[in-house]
């Protein structure tokens, strides 16, 4: 698992630019006048940053460009970094200033010097969140990220700001290790033993085994696993820093790895499955970050970890099994597994928790992708005040989510013959379809999302803020939706 470089604070001083290694950052706003620091590289290098912020090239610079300068005169530094950036920035273009110092920087050393920039905690944050690879099983891993150094005036004030933040990027790492992982590596029970390991940070972490769901009627869920050999699993992570009001509930779909069943893939992109447990990632992410940072909410996170496996013992197409809840489900495509996990999950949370609401996470549907592309979760709600409040809290953090529709119309698609619903309405509103399917196990009175992230859990090119792979999408809007939302 890869740690975080998280920033080391000091008090400004303009001494510490002679003597820092690595690379020398310096903030410049749009109308090129220079602060502190950057009056004293541009004396060291001998006018050379005054040239840049004259010239043409300057001017065509975008907020968050930068310019390099090699092998500096007068700096021991391997390099100057010339940062493009407003005095006061706007929050998210700060983070999108720091994911730019980090892709620019590599693994080098990072000395970023902003004198009382009011948004020094958001430019780091964006360069920690940026700083993260997977190499855990290469034979011979590339070298540690260097140090991220921040020189400011008001450190105490800046610290403190940042230490939330460094929650939020502990617990995005989590979901992408998670997500990243190979199925052969995260199995059910590697992942249950990684969230119980979480009880170190103040979670209560227990696990409901195969024998328990049977107890509980959970054949939705267990039919989906019944092709592995690795064993279906829900664990339940639970934070209690509110008062006495009910908890909220994140419900995360964990599927290690999905052959598709009987109703197998095709061959081609089937790797890819190894990230079809994103949603319980993400659960698990959020989960951390609360209780890194003490969150004062109620709070508990249910992920069901199955493996669909083609095998003598697996579920077929035109088998039926019943819920927890009691229905009856005719499963048309074994490939449509995640619904038939949640089903049993989600409602095994209602009775047990008595939640105030609920948000599901699940790569469920290539459809949403079809829809939506990468650039944003699909949204699918009974509840108009809990779904904006969560794309509120989605905006603020700049991680795209849409709202899709519901209604009783699709419920026709979903009908069987023999059983009392399908798992699946054919190729039309097959997203819609999916989580009109789960909406049948929400009781009535119950505010729900379901969050459909199969195109932004994980992406073949980089983003602003991650490389290609494992976004950790998700962790920063539900925690913001659970501080904004949920804390007393």
């Amino acid at each position: 698992m890869i740690n975080p470089v998280h920033p080391i604070f000091s008090e400004h001083s303009l001494d510490a630019i002679t003597k820092a290694t690595g690379l020398v950052v310096i903030c410049v706003d749009a109308a090129g006048s220079f602060g502190p620091s950057a009056k004293r590289v541009n004396r060291l290098m001998k006018g050379a940053l005054k040239k840049m912020a004259d010239s043409d090239i300057f001017d065509k610079m975008e907020e968050g460009d930068i310019q390099r300068f090699p092998a500096p005169l007068g700096l021991i530094a391997d390099a100057v970094l010339l940062l493009k950036m407003k005095k006061r920035p706007t929050i998210d273009i700060a983070r999108k200033c720091g994911a730019n110092i980090a892709k620019e920087a590599g693994k080098s050393h990072i000395n970023l010097f902003v004198t009382a920039n009011s948004r020094a905690a958001q430019l780091a944050f964006g360069i920690a969140m940026r700083r993260y690879r997977f190499d855990a099983h290469k034979s011979k891993n590339s070298l540690e990220f260097g140090e991220l150094n921040v020189f400011i005036t008001n450190v105490d004030k800046t610290l403190k700001e940042y230490t939330e933040l460094s929650a939020v990027v502990d617990g995005v790492f989590f979901t992408r290790d998670l997500v990243n992982e190979p199925a052969n590596i995260l199995t059910t029970t590697d992942f249950a033993d990684r969230l119980i390991s979480l009880k170190s940070h103040g979670l209560k972490v227990s696990v409901l085994e195969e024998a328990d769901m049977e107890k509980l009627g959970m054949h939705s869920l267990l039919g989906v696993g019944m092709g592995s050999e690795s064993p279906s699993k829900i664990v339940i992570m639970e934070w209690w820093g509110g008062g006495n009001e009910k908890p909220f509930a994140l419900v995360g779909k964990g599927v290690v790895f999905d052959t598709g069943g009987i109703s197998i893939k095709p061959a081609g992109g089937m790797e890819d499955m190894t990230m079809d447990m994103g949603g319980a990632g993400v659960v698990a992410g959020v989960m951390k970050t609360l209780a890194t940072r003490n969150a004062k909410a109620n709070v508990v996170g249910l992920v069901g970890l199955v493996e669909n496996m083609p095998d003598a013992k697996a579920q077929r197409p035109g088998d039926v099994v019943k819920s927890m809840k009691g229905d009856t489900i005719e499963v048309i495509n074994t490939d449509a597994e995640g619904r038939l996990v949640l089903a049993d999950v989600l409602w095994y949370a209602q009775k047990t928790y008595k939640p105030s609401g609920i948000i599901n996470l699940a790569t469920l549907t290539g459809a949403v992708i079809v829809a939506l592309g990468h650039e944003n979760a699909g949204a699918f709600s009974n509840n108009d005040k809990l779904v904006n409040d969560f794309l509120k809290a989605a905006d603020a953090e700049c991680e795209g989510a849409w709202r899709m529709p519901l209604g009783a119309g699709y419920d026709k698609l979903i009908l069987s013959r023999i059983a009392d619903i399908k798992n699946v309405g054919g190729r039309t509103a097959g997203s819609i379809t999916a989580a009109q399917f789960l909406q049948r196990f929400i009781e009535p009175d119950m505010p729900w999302v379901h969050l459909d992230i199969a195109g932004v859990a994980s992406v073949k090119s980089e983003t602003d803020f991650a490389p290609k792979g494992a976004t950790g999408w998700g962790v920063r809007a539900l925690n913001r939706f659970i501080s904004d939302t949920c804390e007393i």
